[in-house]
């Protein structure tokens, strides 16, 4: 090869392909940044008509990857590759990757039917999956969880959809489970009523459903009062802690012993 040819080529090809190089870039760079604004205007759209978060994150990420493959089939067209042969070749992988990551798969159609069926929402406190946590948002292929004890957890929409779901924010009130172990000779009728007092005046706890105090159980310990206050989901722990202090209290202003199991003693003589 000689100068002048080499000259030509710098000149013809080499250039051309330098200009589709950086017109490639410049619109990779633009195109991303114009996905992010539309992505990002239509998500602002659906929260001003107050469009459940969870489907405009959702409807966010379909949008974002639908525009992410329309611009690089944008830009392999440029460069004068032949898109349909690449869609074709794109569709077998597709059916490839789809054999392989079935589990994948699963996991973003459970998603959209529980975007159709809405068990839960962004905010909820629930139980799915064997993970119970705040839900943080849900994804494509998994929903995040924030648990009780503060831990980002992310849990497989097929499994979600395939197990039992619990959503305790679905109810305007939730019930707090506790006992009151008394001691054998403690009177049950008026540990009820004072108990019944002393937790209906605990803060959050709600006039409907009405408090539950009553005889549970009987043991060797004596009585086993049963003391069911309900709350609002985001009261519980605060109810939950407060009801253990009031019964402690309302024990100890009463005079009431420990309770202690009972022990009977029976003698036998010979015969």
């Amino acid at each position: 090869m000689d100068i002048s040819t080499f000259q030509h080529f710098l000149s013809t090809t080499a250039t051309e392909l330098a200009i589709k190089v950086l017109a490639s870039i410049a619109f990779w760079i633009i195109g991303r940044w114009l996905i992010g604004r539309v992505v990002g205007l239509m998500q602002a759209a659906m929260g001003r008509n107050h469009v459940d978060p969870t489907l405009t994150k959702y409807l966010g990420n379909i949008l974002a990857v639908a525009l992410n493959i329309a611009l690089v089939l944008g830009i392999l067209g440029y460069f004068g590759i032949q898109t349909t042969s690449f869609a074709a070749l794109l569709a077998g992988a597709g059916v490839a990757i789809g054999a392989a990551w079935s589990g994948m798969l699963g996991n973003f159609a459970a998603g959209a039917f529980m975007l159709v069926l809405r068990p839960f929402k962004v905010g909820d406190f629930v139980s799915v999956g064997g993970i119970t946590g705040t839900v943080h948002e849900l994804g494509l292929f998994a929903t995040t969880l924030v648990t009780p004890d503060n831990v980002m957890t992310l849990v497989g929409n097929g499994k979600i959809f395939a197990d039992t779901m619990q959503n305790f924010s679905a109810l305007p009130a939730r019930r707090v489970e506790r006992t009151a172990q008394l001691a054998v000779g403690v009177d049950p009728i008026d540990a009820i009523a004072r108990l019944r007092a002393a937790v209906s005046q605990i803060p959050n706890v709600v006039a409907q459903p009405a408090l539950e105090v009553a005889l549970l159980d009987m043991n060797l310990n004596g009585p086993v009062i049963a003391v069911r206050p309900y709350c609002a989901n985001e009261h519980y722990w605060q109810v939950y802690f407060d009801t253990n202090e009031t019964i402690v209290r309302v024990a100890r202003e009463a005079g009431w012993p420990a309770p202690t199991p009972a022990l009977v003693s029976r003698i036998i003589q010979a015969g």
